[in-house]
This record gives structure tokens, C-alpha cells and sequence, in this order.
């Protein structure tokens, strides 16, 4: 008889609510809110995705998602699985955005948690007041959210999965192309072949200087627009000049009002963050992320500083006006209380977050700063700073503009003086107005000139895109969400499509060959107005307005006909073999140069019956002082570093990091060596030695 199997007991239920959120660091803070009734645990990120190693997306039944448990994650969901089975009530508190929700709507699949069930809590911020508030008044999860985020996710596999593999044949081994990345990465190859195809123009810019810094430009000769092309037509304009006399002709006065900007979206906080902090995207998230999860203050505590920092809203909250309007009439004085309106330039639908602003706007900076990195705190006073400078007055100006004519020459002078600094006493704004004083002056009154300012300029190119610059053009072109700028820029820079010079992103070789092939192929793909389109649908399925699986039919549908057409393409291309001057020692067949994982190799013509591979060896014309085989250039595999090696390894192991000469030191009789760079040194390959060259 067999043996009858154990029953699994189940877990005891205890009274405890099971609170899911994603950070460890999160789940800390929101324990110590919520106390010994809680358990609060994270999921750290998504617990389940489509597949690595496999499209993942059944493409015959509707584009259906093959979900499976991320690999690595088994514990986590153990974890989970566990608590939930012995809770006596699940909550779902993860991120609240598009991809907080799918992971809510995951977790709720692998625990048999009806998604109908008020199961799912968010909040904006977090402090003990939000987070307990929130925790009262669970909701449904949100299935337009979740849809969204399914629909992105299927839409960018079957781009990349399918895309991808002609990239290899096409181009190297092992490129991928994204569907939001190629449009970014078209935006940065179409400025640099502005840039390249840029053909500058001269012209003079022609000023006068009446001295004591006040100097007016030359606008307008006869009425029109001036326009100085050349040095003759300068020096023309100074002779007759010369003749006249500078006559003040009008002087008008007035006021200007400047009103601050508004609080921070995640788009302007990575722009501002970017041209006053140097930081890059990626950067500016991950800190913003730690300031909004929580940090351990001194003398108070852990707490959330910002709120949610993943928001296309200038939104702020009724009581958050109200705080910082009694923190400003406090600080400040009643008269730089401001009472300004901010508009989205999106949707409503994004309007569900709050713009970025310090959770409580009492807590300064410089009260924090011991508790807080050097990265957080620059972070944080930015917030901060643009926050309280929102909910501030206008700045006043005593405005000047005075015309000057010389004859048939008019110049004109603007000055500005600040009256009252209003929001400008909290946060400088990236481009500060100038203020240019000008002097008393009376219509009539005819000026002395100190000197007369004649400069050749050149018209400029465009400048290349900035991180800052990139994402302002992404939201305005609605490319991509303010969420994703930083990790669309990652991918590209790691993939080497682009590369950073100083502060500017400039293309590669490999990224204007990407975009080549991916315009003759996947026009859609790369077209910054189609890949709009695409975000607007997302929005739609959000709404509740679309279907998210009828989006990505109506895309497939011509994609794949795009696909087809690729496929026989690469086909007839594969017959163009580039054939070296090499035989196969094997077979005797011509061995055909390819692009593999680490770069060029030679492979046998006669593959699939002849697989005989080698690679491309580059001698240095040097043979090795220990054995006397040629030198050759060699790359580390991991680090793909060049040095120069003995093509006898590994019988023989001499190694060089610069290139030999073939030359020896006469002074220990060791290899000399030409370092790399513009110097390009000549010295002893012996470390020990001290041999060096003198230039010439």
C-alpha cells in the first residue's frame, strides 16, 4: 500500500494587514509609520516579465503576454507568498504610476487577489499622515494603468526582439534597437548632420560706446533691419557715421513684471539639474528617488522630503499653497506672497500626481544638510528652492529703451532695473536677466562717442543636443515619458549609438549606421511624429478610451510587413561576402571576413561542412625579444583594452601595454616602447628603467 502523503499545514492567520510596497528602503520608513499591526515588505521592483531568452509575446493569440516569474526572484515571491498566506488582509502599495501599478496587478495574480478588491493603496508622498490616510481608503487597481504599461512592454518586444537580429547581419553582432530609443537617437543624428552640413556666413555687428558702460547696437539703417555682411560695408558705415552726430530720438519708460516658473515636473527637474548640478538623468532620478522613499534625520527621523517624483503635473495641492504662503509671509514678508496659476501642457489624464515639492516646505535645506549626502542636499535645495520661488510675487523692473540716430543709422539701448526681487530672492533662474544701466538722458541730446565697436562674427551651427536640451526636445516632440528620458539616454550612450563630449551628446559611427539602416527599413520606427502618435495612444488606453491590444495590432500590422521586406533584403545581402586574402587551412576554401561578439574574425566560405574560424591578426612588424615570433596586437576580452603580445602564447608570454618599436634601451637592453596619445613618448618598456627619450 503507498504511502499516503503528508498533509501541508497551512499557516496560521494572525490579525496583521500585509502591506506590499517595491523599495526595502520604503517598506523600513512606512513600517515605523504604520506600526506592530503592519507587516510591510518589498518586492524590489517587478517580480514577473516577459521571458530573456524568447519573444514572449504570442503573436497569433492576440499579442497575448507569456509572463513567467523573474529569474532571481523566486525568494522574493516566496517571501510574499508566505506573509500573504498567514495576513488577514493584502495591501498593494506599490509606486503610483503606470509601472507601480503592473507590479501591483503581478503581485495580485500570484497571490489570487481579485484586482476588482480594494486592494490597492497609493500616496503622493511620504509622511505618517499620507501614508495612514492612504491605508484607510484602499482602491481598485487601476486596469487602464496596468493596459498601458502591458502595451508599452509588448510594443518595445516585438520592436527590439525582431529589429535586432537584422542589426546583427547588417551592421555587429549583438545591437538592439529600441522603438523610443531610435526616435531619440534620430533627433541626435539629424542635429549633428545640421551641424556637418552647416555652412557659416559673415557679418559685423557694429556698436556704440558713449562710455561708462553704456552702449547701444546699430538695429535699423533707413528704417530697416541693419544687416552688415562684410568688412567693407563696416568700414562704409564708420565713415559715414564719422560725419553725423549720435542724437538721442526717443526714451521710453515703462515697468515689467517677471513671474516665477513653475514648480518642478520630472522633465524640467533632470533640465534644471542638468544645467545647474551637472548632473546627468540618470543621476538626478536615482537621487530623487532616495529624497522621495525617505531619509534618517537627525533629531527628527525617517521621513519622504519630496513628494513623487515621476509627474507631467504643475499641480499643487490646496494645503501645500497654503504652507508655503504662511511660510513665505513668515520668512520673507506679506508682499512676496505670490498668487500665481500654473497650466498643464498635457493632458488632464497626467494631472494625477502633483508637481515635485519638498513634503514640507518648513524644513530648509540648510536645517538638513548633516543628514543628507552632498547629492541630496544640492538636490534637495533645488527643489526646494524652485518650489517656495513658485508660490512667490512677480519681480518688478524700471524698463529703459532708447533710439539714437546718426543719419539714416538707428541704435538702440535696453536697461533694466530691478525695483523689487520678488521670487528672484529664492531661486536663480538659468538665464538671469541682464541689467544694463542707463544713464539720464533728454530726447535731442546729442552724445559723444567714445569709441566705435566693429566685430566680425560668423553665423553658428546648431549646438548638439545636452541631456538638459535632449529632454526638453523629448517632451515637446512627446517622445518617451519624463520617466524613462534618463534610461532611453543610458541605453543609447552604453550601446555606443552616442557618446558624451564634455557636456554634449554626440553620435557614433555605429549610431549613424543604425539609424541608417533602421531609415531604410523602419521608417515608423525612427519617425519622431509617429513615435508621438504611439504615446498618445498609450495615453488612450489609459483612459479607457482604447483597446491596448487593438494599438498594437493596428502597429503590427504594418511593421510586419516592414519586417518582410527587411528579411529579403538582408537575404541577398548575406550573398555579398567580403572575402580576405586568406585560405582555409582545412578545406582550402576562401575564408570570408565577418562581425562576431568581439569584432572582426575570418570564417571558412565552406560553413555549415567547414567551420574553421580565426582571428584577424595585426602584426606590429616587431619580433619577440624572447623567442623572436612576431608581435602582435591583441584585445583583452572583458575589458577590451589594446596590448601588444607574443603571437607565440601561450608558449611564450611577453606582453606589452604600449606599442614595441622594435628598438632596444641603451641603457638596460629592454624593449622600447611608443606610448599612446598626441605625446606619443618613446621610453623604456622596462618599469625599473628610467630610459626616456628627448623630443626633438
Amino acid at each position: 500500500m503507498a504511502a499516503s502523503k503528508k498533509a501541508t499545514k497551512a499557516p496560521a492567520k494572525t490579525n496583521k494587514t500585509l502591506l506590499v510596497v517595491e523599495s526595502p528602503s520604503k517598506a523600513k520608513i512606512i513600517s515605523k509609520y504604520l506600526g506592530s499591526k503592519y507587516k510591510v515588505i518589498a518586492s524590489v521592483g517587478h517580480v514577473r516579465d516577459l521571458p530573456k531568452s524568447r519573444l514572449g509575446v504570442n503573436i497569433e493569440d492576440n499579442f497575448e503576454p507569456e509572463y513567467i516569474n523573474i529569474r532571481g526572484k523566486g525568494d522574493t515571491i516566496k517571501e510574499i507568498k508566505k506573509e500573504a498566506a498567514s495576513a488577514s488582509k493584502v495591501l498593494l502599495a506599490t509606486d503610483p504610476d503606470r509601472e507601480g501599478e503592473a507590479i501591483s496587478w503581478h503581485i495580485a495574480h500570484l497571490l489570487d487577489i481579485d484586482p476588482d478588491t480594494k486592494c490597492r493603496v497609493m500616496f503622493n508622498e511620504i509622511n505618517k499622515q499620507t501614508v495612514q490616510e492612504a491605508i484607510k481608503d484602499p482602491k481598485e487597481i487601476q486596469m487602464g494603468l496596468v493596459d498601458a504599461q502591458q502595451a508599452r512592454r509588448v510594443l518595445d518586444r516585438l520592436v527590439g526582439y525582431q529589429i535586432s537580429p537584422l542589426l546583427w547581419k547588417k551592421v555587429s553582432w549583438g545591437l538592439s534597437a529600441g522603438r523610443v530609443q531610435s526616435a531619440a537617437l534620430k533627433l541626435i543624428c539629424d542635429r549633428e548632420r545640421e551641424i556637418l552640413d552647416f555652412i557659416p556666413e559673415e557679418y559685423w555687428r557694429i556698436a556704440a560706446d558713449f562710455g561708462d558702460g553704456f552702449i547701444a547696437e546699430l538695429s535699423k539703417i533707413n528704417g530697416r533691419k541693419a544687416t552688415v555682411k562684410n568688412q567693407e560695408a563696416a568700414d562704409a558705415i564708420e565713415a559715414e557715421l564719422a560725419e553725423g552726430e549720435y542724437i538721442v530720438n526717443s526714451i521710453k519708460e515703462g515697468k515689467r513684471k517677471t513671474k516665477p516658473y513653475a514648480p518642478f515636473t520630472t522633465s524640467s527637474m533632470q533640465q534644471d539639474a542638468s544645467i545647474k548640478l551637472g548632473f546627468q538623468t540618470s543621476k538626478t532620478m536615482q537621487v530623487a528617488q532616495q529624497l522621495y522613499e525617505g531619509i534618517n534625520l537627525k533629531g527628527i527621523g525617517a521621513r519622504g522630503l519630496v513628494t513623487y517624483i515621476r509627474t507631467d503635473s504643475v499641480r499643487v495641492s490646496s494645503q501645500a499653497v497654503a504652507a508655503a504662503s504662511s511660510y513665505i509671509t513668515e520668512k520673507y514678508g506679506a508682499e512676496y506672497v505670490g498668487n500665481n496659476v500654473f497650466t498643464n501642457r498635457n493632458k488632464a489624464m497626467q494631472d494625477a500626481h502633483e508637481a515635485i515639492r519638498p513634503s514640507d516646505v518648513t524644513l530648509e535645506p540648510s536645517m538638513i544638510k548633516d543628514s543628507l549626502t552632498q547629492d541630496q542636499y544640492k538636490l534637495y535645495d533645488l527643489i526646494w528652492k524652485r518650489f517656495v520661488a513658485s508660490r512667490m510675487a512677480a519681480a518688478e523692473f524700471d524698463t529703459m529703451q532708447v533710439l539714437i540716430n546718426n543719419g539714416k543709422y538707428q541704435f538702440r539701448a535696453n536697461g533694466a532695473r530691478m525695483t523689487f526681487d520678488g521670487w528672484k530672492k529664492v531661486y536663480k533662474a538659468s538665464n538671469p536677466e541682464g541689467e544694463v544701466n542707463v544713464p539720464k538722458l533728454e530726447e535731442g541730446q546729442v552724445l559723444d562717442l567714445e569709441k566705435l565697436i566693429k566685430e566680425q562674427k560668423f553665423t553658428q551651427p546648431p549646438a548638439r543636443y545636452t541631456e538638459a536640451s535632449l529632454v526638453k526636445e523629448m517632451e515637446e516632440k512627446n517622445i518617451g515619458r519624463p520617466s524613462t528620458y534618463a534610461s532611453i539616454i543610458s541605453v543609447l550612450v552604453n550601446r555606443k549609438y552616442i557618446k558624451r563630449v564634455k557636456k554634449a551628446l554626440e553620435p557614433t559611427k555605429l549610431g549613424f549606421d543604425v539609424i541608417g539602416i533602421l531609415q531604410v527599413y523602419f521608417s515608423d520606427i525612427v519617425d519622431v511624429k509617429f513615435t508621438g502618435e504611439m504615446e498618445d495612444n498609450l495615453d488612450s488606453v489609459e483612459l479607457g478610451e482604447k483597446d491596448w491590444k487593438k494599438v498594437i495590432a493596428d502597429f503590427y500590422k504594418g511593421f510586419s510587413e516592414e519586417l518582410k521586406a527587411a528579411d529579403r533584403e538582408v537575404e541577398r545581402i548575406e550573398k555579398e561576402v567580403v572575402l580576405s586574402d586568406e585560405v582555409c587551412e582545412i578545406c582550402g576554401k576562401p575564408m570570408a571576413i565577418k562581425e562576431g561578439r568581439f569584432g572582426r574574425f575570418l570564417a571558412c566560405t565552406g560553413y555549415p561542412e567547414c567551420k574553421n574560424t580565426k582571428p584577424i591578426i595585426r602584426s606590429t612588424g616587431v619580433k619577440c625579444p624572447k623567442c623572436g615570433k612576431d608581435i602582435i596586437e591583441k584585445k583583452g576580452r572583458k575589458s577590451g583594452k589594446l596590448f601588444y603580445g607574443c603571437s607565440g602564447y601561450p608558449e611564450c608570454d611577453v606582453v606589452f601595454w604600449d606599442k614595441p618599436t622594435g628598438e632596444i634601451c641603451p641603457d638596460c637592453g629592454s624593449m622600447l616602447v611608443k606610448t599612446k596619445g598626441r605625446s606619443g613618448t618613446v621610453k623604456c618598456s622596462n618599469p625599473e628603467c628610467k630610459y626616456k627619450e628627448k623630443k626633438k
